[in-house]
């Protein structure tokens, strides 16, 4: 945690990095309190990656902020923030794409490939449809 701290990245308190966290710009983290982050995580930040309070990225889960604009002739990037409220759940091996939400309390499931928003205490699931909707 020190090393992220040094290069700019804000850790809260009590959080838990286990190894091989890869992280691709510290100055572009935000990590608050109480967070888990699992072995073999991936975070591309090449825009910012903002965890809230009580947050769980389980192993092997990748937040990428970076894509490229596929129709451009340059193949330029076409990036966008990921935001994760607090005490949502991205569980192992799920990807969440460029410019995307996940509501506080969401969880999202083992391999969902995550390209849109999740709303609020949502659950999806591979291949991340809304498997039950919050009822607040």
């Amino acid at each position: 945690m020190a090393i992220l701290r040094a290069f700019g990245a804000a850790v809260g308190n009590g959080v838990v990095m286990r190894g091989d966290v890869r992280v691709h710009w510290p100055w572009k983290l935000t990590v608050g309190n109480d967070c888990w982050i699992g072995e073999g995580v991936w975070i591309l930040n090449l825009e910012p990656v903002v965890l809230g309070d009580d947050v769980c990225v389980s192993q092997g889960a990748m937040l990428c902020t970076g894509s490229h604009d596929r129709r451009s002739p340059s193949f330029e990037f076409d990036n966008a923030p990921i935001r994760v409220a607090d005490g949502a759940w991205i569980a192992a091996r799920a990807t969440v794409l460029r410019g995307v939400s996940i509501g506080a309390d969401a969880v999202v499931g083992a391999t969902a490939l995550v390209t849109q928003d999740v709303a609020v205490g949502d659950v999806v699931h591979a291949p991340a449809s809304v498997v039950r909707q919050s009822r607040s």
